[in-house]
């Protein structure tokens, strides 16, 4: 086996394991209120859980690669020169998913939960639009509403400086449903967005490594069984 059905192969496993932890956390908030209380449009913890930035982006997006990637240790189609190329296409998908899931999480930490910004919790104060996820201000994401004493921002709080900020800084540690609230979402959004940057990166280097093993070619004997 050369270096480049080795990495695909390790490449392979990792996606796999990205794949299904970015499945599982996105479906942690979309159960929360099942299980709570027995509903799942009203009271949403996030409008962003509903883009599904870790079942589709992260998840679906990342399947074709994935079974392409994992096919090379059973010496399948992606154990020759078309092979290495169609896993970089694939993999762009990858990468692809991986952005989309990215950008959903970085709007999740900088907006907070649902139960921070409205009184009224349930999917119809959404706005799906694509807009959102070009409108990032991340000079606005400092966190305020996870490690404040509430996440309700009180009026004026643009006008405190850097240190009346710091000194109301406190991890969310009571039983309140709004305490459980602001960590689900903290928890599974950072999550999403370590599973995207991770996706993304190990998607890259498949890219790379299946263009070299394109040029190169791959093993002989193992050629021969294709």
């Amino acid at each position: 086996m050369t270096c480049c059905e080795g990495w695909t192969s390790c490449n392979g496993f990792c996606l796999l394991a990205l794949l299904l932890a970015g499945v599982v956390l996105n479906s942690i908030p979309l159960g929360i209120n099942l299980v709570e209380e027995d509903t799942i449009f009203q009271n949403p913890i996030s409008c962003y859980e509903w883009w599904f930035p870790g079942i589709i982006g992260a998840g679906l997006m990342a399947v074709p690669a994935t079974v392409m990637s994992l096919a090379v240790r059973k010496r399948g189609c992606c154990n020759n020169k078309t092979g290495m190329f169609l896993s970089s296409l694939l993999n762009v998908i990858t990468v692809i998913g991986a952005l989309y899931c990215v950008l959903v999480s970085v709007q999740a930490l900088a907006e907070g939960p649902l139960i921070c910004n409205s009184q009224v919790n349930n999917t119809a104060n959404c706005e799906f639009s694509l807009k959102n996820l070009t409108n990032i201000n991340f000079e606005s994401f400092r966190l305020e509403w996870f490690l404040n004493d509430s996440c309700v921002s009180p009026t004026g709080l643009t006008n405190l400086n850097s240190d009346d900020m710091a000194t109301s800084w406190k991890i969310p540690s009571s039983n309140s449903k709004e305490d459980r609230y602001r960590i689900f979402h903290f928890s599974v959004f950072l999550g999403l967005l370590l599973v995207g940057i991770l996706e993304g990166l190990f998607g890259l280097s498949q890219i790379v490594i299946g263009f070299l093993g394109c040029l190169c070619g791959v093993s002989e004997r193992r050629g021969r069984t294709v």
